[in-house]
């Protein structure tokens, strides 16, 4: 585990490669899975607002659904985005196989991040790589080109915790004798 600031990363974050490959696996992310994306408190309000300005390129059916249900939903004390049939987030349609964001400018710091999660240990942020059999192929494709994880991620990690911690995370993973890199 290493620690910079207030935040904890899990030593699979600092070592994985990953670089998400839309087209091998057609947006799973945004279909698979019972709960929808995690969300901050400070997001609610523009994801409804996105929810509004999202209308024309949601089907019918998740118009419908936003309209009775809201598009974000708690479970067990969080937010999440709603998903449609335990499955499938609200925000998603489908241009031909592939699932898209209808939201994709303004979704959740979650959803840019991940399959990186920002959980809570000792009352600090503590960030874990969930790993999921859908992006196998973004496993594989990030090994193949060499693209770490925590760049995959890069600009949510910025917009989160500021280039000047992601920049000291990034020193850290190269010269770490783990040998990160």
């Amino acid at each position: 585990m290493l620690a910079i600031d207030d935040v904890l990363i899990d030593g699979e974050v600092a070592g994985a490669k990953f670089s998400c490959d839309l087209a091998l696996c057609r947006g799973a992310c945004c279909v698979e899975g019972e709960l929808g994306a995690p969300v901050m408190i400070s997001e609610a309000e523009k994801l409804r607002e996105a929810a509004l300005d999202a209308r024309e390129r949601l089907p019918e059916k998740n118009r419908r659904y936003i309209r009775r249900y809201d598009c974000l939903e708690i479970y067990q004390g969080s937010l999440y985005t709603r998903t449609m049939a335990g499955h499938e987030c609200v925000f998603a349609f489908r241009d031909k196989e592939i699932a898209f964001c209808a939201i994709e400018e303004r979704k959740p710091l979650s959803c840019r991040l991940f399959p990186i999660r920002i959980k809570k240990k000792f009352g600090l942020d503590y960030l874990v790589y969930e790993r999921h059999a859908m992006c196998r192929q973004a496993v594989k494709k990030g090994i193949e080109n060499n693209i770490q994880l925590v760049d995959y991620a890069g600009k949510a990690l910025i917009e989160r915790y500021g280039l000047s911690w992601y920049d000291r995370l990034k020193d850290l993973l190269a010269n770490s004798p783990m040998n990160y890199a």
